[in-house]
């Protein structure tokens, strides 16, 4: 079901200005069903030249009820429909904000006339309600009135169906998702189709063909989708209407697309990536020996001067983490970042710690447990190749692990495992280790079952 609505307003701001009029035509996608038109008492002056443009006057809605006595009858009309206008953000904006100063978060589902209109019938100057009912030959009576461009809006609407039936044959996924008439026009919606419901590694390009995002998912499908149809910040509406380009690459394990997205990212650094990882893994914990023979650690921020042996996402957790391991492997508070003192920490005056911050212990016994704790960091010391689904039934992935280090991942046939592992050798593309892969493969082997592992 719609509801395809028209307001008209005291101006053209939805903060400051209040809803004189308002026509609401249900229909369910064949015919109108439903109706529901009122003038409304703004409860403020009609500007002039807002009365010389729509022909209401403070008169006119002197006695018409105000918003708050028709807002229940909005509610249930519009109820489980898709909010259909001309230029629907304007209508949207005000309503939701009449709602908003009566403390009711009005919310529906949207469609826009204007975009779609661009999209089914491109070509056309201009695509204000009047213009492109003038090209399309749709009579308006009483325009600038809500009842009136309502109903103009209720054939162009029918139009735009019959259009999109006509081209891909059923309700393409332009009328599913009502919020993807909100694309960039350049985007080819058909190629949303071809998008398999498969793990992978997708690419956003903006109209110049610039790389704007990488992301990966289990399901690039319905990714995808959800990025085009995402309203919930500014900034992820802002880089929706720029995509006007889509690749993807189907990588069969998900293990793969995460490897592969934070190598692209690293490689190419598009623009809603850099502002993404700002807000992702900033805090490390870091270590280094100082003069004296001992093993040093400390946390802070990360830069690119410094590589830290683990990342985390907030001061409170590096710090933590840290404590825990002073506390797990009876490491010095002072020689670990969490005492700052000229002289013993305070672990030591309690005879907890065994006083490598004033020489008691020596750097040998000290640095033994500091790098057990050191080892906590670290995915694995072994030599492995982790298996896991490939592209398709005769194909596996790999992830080579040597002594510890990723060395890089590939694709090999099951046909060949009968050569033992020289096939898995020789799939294997060589990629650079960093701290960001080794918390992937940490977390994700941790979280996810793989087919198999093999050392070698």
């Amino acid at each position: 079901m719609y509801s395809i609505i028209d307001i008209e307003t005291t101006g053209g701001s939805a903060r400051t200005e209040k809803i004189t009029e308002i026509a609401i035509y249900l229909h369910d996608g064949n015919q109108i069903t439903g109706e529901f038109v009122s003038l409304v008492n703004p409860e403020r002056n009609i500007p002039y030249f807002i009365t010389n443009l729509t022909g209401i006057t403070n008169e006119m809605v002197e006695d018409a009820p105000r918003f708050f006595e028709i807002a229940r009858k909005i509610v249930e009309l519009t109820e489980g429909t898709t909010f259909v206008a001309h230029n629907a953000k304007f209508d949207y904006s005000f309503i939701r904000q009449e709602f908003k100063s009566l403390g009711f978060n009005f919310k529906r589902n949207i469609l826009d006339t204007v975009s779609l209109s661009r999209k089914l019938f491109p070509g056309h100057k201009s695509y204000s309600l009047g213009n492109i009912c003038k090209d399309l030959r749709i009579s308006i009576s009483g325009r600038h009135r809500a009842a009136g461009d309502a109903l103009a809006t209720v054939k162009l609407f029918e139009m735009l169906m019959k259009k999109d039936m006509e081209i891909s044959g059923s309700s393409t996924v332009l009328l599913k998702n009502t919020r993807i008439s909100k694309l960039n026009p350049k985007l080819d919606l058909t190629k949303i189709e071809q998008i398999p419901e498969e793990p992978g590694i997708y690419y956003f390009y903006n109209e110049k063909g610039d790389l704007i995002y990488i992301g990966k998912s289990r399901d690039l499908k319905q990714r995808i989708s959800t990025h085009l149809s995402n309203n919930t910040t500014s900034r992820a509406m802002e880089m929706r209407d720029l995509i006007a380009d889509i690749d993807w690459e189907t990588t069969g394990s998900e293990l793969i697309a995460l490897l592969k997205e934070s190598s692209e990212i690293k490689a190419n650094k598009p623009l809603y990536n850099r502002a993404q990882r700002r807000t992702g893994f900033q805090w490390g914990i870091f270590t280094f020996t100082d003069q004296k023979g001992y093993i040093n650690y400390r946390y802070g921020q990360i830069n690119s001067d410094e590589t830290p042996v683990s990342v985390f996402t907030s001061k409170e957790k590096t710090k933590s983490k840290l404590s825990s391991l002073v506390e797990k492997h009876g490491l010095c508070q002072k020689l670990s970042g969490l005492y700052e003192t000229e002289g013993q920490c305070f672990h030591y005056q309690v005879g907890i710690c065994k006083g490598a911050c004033c020489g008691k212990e020596s750097s040998e016994d000290y640095n033994e447990r500091a790098a057990r704790a050191t080892e906590e960091f670290y995915f694995t010391r072994r030599n492995i190749f982790i298996v896991d689904k490939g592209r398709d039934d005769t194909e596996r992935c790999a992830v080579k692990i040597v002594n510890g280090k990723y060395a890089g991942w590939g694709y090999f046939n099951i046909d060949d495992m009968g050569f033992g592992l020289s096939a898995l050798h020789e799939c294997i593309i060589q990629s650079a280790d960093n701290n960001d892969i080794q918390v992937i493969l940490k977390q994700y082997l941790k979280s996810n079952k793989v087919e198999k592992i093999l050392e070698f």
